[in-house]
C-alpha cells in the first residue's frame, strides 16, 4: 500500500467495484494521506486527523464493497458494524465502544497470522521431526517392522551401529514423507482438548468487564490433552500450528497489532442514517434513544481511549467511514457535533442496466465467474453470450424500478433463479456445455416477468 498511489488505488478498485469514481478518488486520496503522515516529523504527525468520510447512496451501489476491498488492499485492520446494534448506555443492547475492541481483536489476529507466516518455515522443519517422532518411536529407535532382519540380529548390533541403522531408517522415512506416500498413514497423536466456555452476561456499557471475567475463567481450567488417531496429512497440519504458536510471541503481537489499529485502523459504520432522529416526531419516542446514540459515538469518532484486553487504545487516528441510505432522513438530522466529525461527504449513484452489464462481465470474481467455476465442479460447462446478459441486467433494472430498489444485489436473486434447475440437474449432465442466451433467460423467467405481484415475492 506504501507505494500505491491515488490514481493506483482506484484502478485496483476498478477491478471489483463498478463505476462510483468519485467515492473512489475520495477513499483513495484519504489513504493516501495516511501514507503522507507517517512521513512526516512526529510533532506534527500527531496533530494531523484522519479526514472521516460520509458516503450517501441507496442500497447494493458498493458503499461497504468500496470500504472492505480498500482495507485488504491496504493490509489494514478493517471491522464492519451496523449502527442499528447500538443502543444508548442504559439500554438493551451494545456499547458503541465495543467495535473498537472488535477491531483490536481483528489486529491481532492479522499480526498473528503475518507473525505465523514469517516463522513458517523454521515451523515446519519442526513440524517435520516431531512427525517422524510419531512414526519412530520416542527414543528414535526403529521398531521391528522397519528393520528387515529379524529382532535378535537388530540386539545383537552395538549401540553405535544401532543408532546409525536408527536415523537411516528415520532418513528414508523422511524422503518417503517429502514424496507424500505416507499422507494417508494413521498415527496416534495427543491433541489439546479445547476448554468448556464460560459465557458470561454483562449489563450493557461492561461489555468489557464480562470479556475479561471470560479470560479469566477459561484460564483457571487446565488445558486437557487425549490422544487421537488421525492421518499423517492431519497431523503434520496441527504440529505446524502448535510449532508457529510457539515461535509466535504474542506480547509483540499486542503491541505490534495495538500500533496498526491506532495507526491504520479501519471503521466502517453501516446504516448511520438509521439512528438519525426526525424532527417531524418533535423529538419524542425512539428517537430519544437514537440522538443518545449518536452522543455515545460521538467521543469514539472525536478521538478518545478505549479500554481493551490488550491495554487502552486511542482512536484519535483510526479512519471512520460511515453509510447511509438517507431515504427517510437526511445528514443535517444527524447531532450538529457527529456532523462536523464526517468532513467529506460523497454521493453515490444509483445502478442501471449498463452498470448492472458491466458488474456481471468486468470484475474478477463477478457471478458469470462464480457460477461458470461452481458448476464446472460437476463436469457442465456453462456459457454467458451478451445478449443473455443483457436479458439479465435489463430485467434487474426492471424489477428495482417497480419493486423495491435493492442495487446489484437483485442480481443474485435473478441469476440464482436462471441457474436454479441446472444446479440442482447438473450431476446428471456431466459432460454437457449450456448456453444461457436470451431466450434461456426469458424462459426462467416468464413466470415472474409475467405476475407482477409473484415477482414482488420472488425477486
Amino acid at each position: 500500500m506504501n507505494t500505491l498511489t491515488p490514481r493506483e488505488i482506484v484502478s485496483e478498485l476498478d477491478r471489483y467495484i463498478v463505476g462510483q469514481n468519485a467515492a473512489k478518488r475520495m477513499v483513495a486520496i484519504a489513504m493516501r494521506n495516511r501514507w503522507r503522515r507517517q512521513q512526516i516529523e512526529p510533532v506534527l504527525r500527531d496533530e494531523i486527523a484522519p479526514k472521516n468520510i460520509l458516503m450517501i447512496g441507496p442500497t447494493g451501489v458498493g458503499k461497504t464493497e468500496i470500504a472492505r476491498r480498500l482495507a485488504k488492499l491496504a493490509g489494514c485492520p478493517f471491522h464492519k458494524v451496523e449502527a442499528t446494534k447500538f443502543t444508548e448506555v442504559g439500554y438493551v443492547g451494545r456499547d458503541v465502544e465495543s467495535m473498537v475492541r472488535d477491531l483490536m481483536e481483528l489486529g491481532v489476529r492479522l499480526i498473528r497470522d503475518e507473525e505465523a507466516g514469517k516463522v513458517r518455515i523454521m515451523a515446519e522443519k519442526s513440524a517435520e521431526e516431531r512427525l517422524l517422532d510419531l512414526l519412530l518411536p520416542a527414543s528414535r529407535q526403529a521398531p521391528q517392522s522397519y528393520y528387515p532382519g529379524p529382532l535378535s540380529d537388530v540386539q545383537a548390533l552395538p549401540e553405535a551401529s544401532r543408532a546409525e541403522e536408527a536415523q537411516s531408517t528415520r532418513d528414508k522415512l523422511r524422503q518417503l514423507w517429502r514424496k507424500g506416500t505416507l499422507d494417508d498413514k494413521q498415527v496416534e497423536m495427543e491433541v489439546t482438548v479445547a476448554s468448556p466456555s464460560v459465557e458470561i452476561l454483562s449489563m450493557p456499557g461492561m461489555e468489557e468487564l464480562g470479556s475479561q471475567f471470560k479470560d479469566m475463567f477459561s484460564k483457571a481450567f487446565p488445558q486437557k490433552k487425549k490422544t487421537r488417531k488421525m492421518k499423517v496429512r492431519e497431523a503434520y497440519d496441527i504440529l505446524i500450528a502448535e510449532e508457529s504458536e510457539k515461535l509466535v510471541d504474542m506480547d509483540k503481537v499486542a503491541e505490534a497489532a495495538k500500533e496498526r489499529v491506532e495507526q491504520t485502523g479501519i471503521l466502517f459504520i453501516d446504516e448511520i442514517d438509521k439512528i438519525c432522529g426526525r424532527s417531524s416526531q418533535g423529538g419524542s419516542g425512539p428517537d430519544v434513544s437514537r440522538e443518545g446514540v449518536q452522543r455515545d459515538l460521538l467521543p469514539v469518532v472525536e478521538g478518545c481511549v478505549v479500554n481493551t484486553k490488550y491495554g487502552m487504545v486511542r482512536t484519535d487516528h483510526i479512519l471512520f467511514i460511515a453509510a447511509g441510505a438517507f431515504h427517510f432522513s437526511k445528514p443535517s438530522d444527524l447531532v450538529p457535533e457527529l456532523q462536523g466529525r464526517f468532513p467529506l461527504r460523497t454521493e453515490l449513484s444509483a445502478l442501471g442496466k449498463d452498470e448492472f452489464l458491466r458488474i456481471l462481465t468486468e470484475p474478477r470474481n463477478s457471478l458469470t465467474v462464480q457460477y461458470r467455476a461452481l458448476l464446472a465442479t460437476e463436469g457442465v460447462t456453462i456459457e454467458f453470450p451478451m445478449d443473455g446478459l443483457e436479458e439479465v441486467a435489463s430485467f434487474a433494472q426492471m424489477v428495482n424500478d417497480e419493486t423495491e430498489n435493492i442495487g446489484a444485489r437483485r442480481l443474485y436473486t435473478i441469476m440464482e433463479k436462471i441457474v436454479q434447475d441446472l444446479s440442482f440437474e447438473a450431476p446428471d449432465r456431466g459432460g454437457e456445455t449450456v448456453v444461457i442466451d436470451r431466450e434461456y433467460v426469458r424462459e426462467k423467467l416468464k413466470d415472474v416477468a409475467e405476475d407482477r405481484d409473484l415477482s414482488r415475492y420472488i425477486l
